[in-house]
């Protein structure tokens, strides 16, 4: 009897040890999926389907030198697909320099960039997507929404940021392949609580190095659910270089047809009117 006892208890003890088990992995999945569910929902409130931009990029060396960039950007959605265009006004040197975005869901995304000195445009390749966007410290990724499904997500805690209770997420890529392509190896970003904008993201290389930390400012409320940083700032963690987008008009309306957002027609997206 006493023999059954006991081995009744060892089974229950061991029963009970699996349910603590399984209860604890179901806890890391779900706090997997909510960081995963949160970092959608941010990018779903500044996510516009579609807006034309007027914008000003500002580029500061570690001295604080300043080159200035004017750019027009639009942007349409089509279904699932976004189709984005940043074209540069100014400086003359600049002016005609087209890039054009494919913003898939579920893939990586197209970029083209069109060059009106040799009068061609070209795809940037995958392992260019992570290099610097016109000589600023953002890079040619920062221009489109990245693939959720090519990262692990997990909260790490809250944090405050100029008063907003923040969650802090740490973003991995799957696959080195993908770390490459955007950049970084580690990313972490500190998101709002209550209106799911996020404040500040911070990006590390593979050896757990900071590279660079972004601050996103000034947000302004465009509808009910829908809202803009006015202002983006990138430094660059290594060469103490920095680059500001800021945004000086938005409206609602984008004439251009999906038929004209074409890698076959930048040369006349370079020149014609947004």
């Amino acid at each position: 009897m006493k023999k059954e006892k006991i081995g009744k208890r060892a089974i229950t003890y061991a029963l009970f040890a699996l349910l603590i088990s399984v209860l604890l992995m179901s806890a890391g999945e779900n706090e997997d999926i909510k960081a995963k569910d949160i970092c959608l929902k941010s990018a779903s409130v500044v996510e516009f389907n579609d807006i034309k931009l007027s914008v000003t990029l500002r580029i500061y060396n570690k001295d604080g030198a300043e080159r200035v960039r004017k750019l027009s950007s639009v942007t349409k959605k089509y279904g699932e697909e976004g189709k984005m265009l940043l074209r540069f006004d100014q400086p003359a040197d600049y002016k005609g320099t087209t890039m054009l975005i494919y913003d898939y869901e579920t893939k990586s995304d197209d970029i083209w960039i069109y060059l009106p000195s040799l009068r061609k445009s070209r795809r940037i390749i995958s392992s260019e997507k992570g290099k610097s966007f016109m000589g600023s410290e953002f890079s040619n990724s920062d221009m489109s929404k990245p693939s959720l499904n090519d990262f692990t997500y997990k909260i790490l805690g809250s944090e405050n940021i100029e008063g907003h209770d923040c969650w802090k997420i740490e973003t991995i890529p799957n696959e080195k392949a993908v770390a490459e392509e955007y950049g970084f190896f580690k990313k972490i970003s500190l998101i709002d609580k209550e209106t799911f904008l996020c404040y500040k993201f911070e990006t590390f290389d593979i050896k757990g190095v900071l590279i660079k930390t972004a601050l996103l400012k000034q947000y302004r409320q465009i509808s009910e659910y829908k809202y803009m940083a006015m202002t983006m700032e990138m430094k660059n963690e290594q060469n103490g270089r920095r680059s500001v987008i800021n945004i000086d008009n938005y409206s609602e309306g984008v004439s251009l047809t999906e038929s004209e957002f074409s890698p076959s027609k930048l040369e006349w997206l370079s020149t014609c009117k947004l």
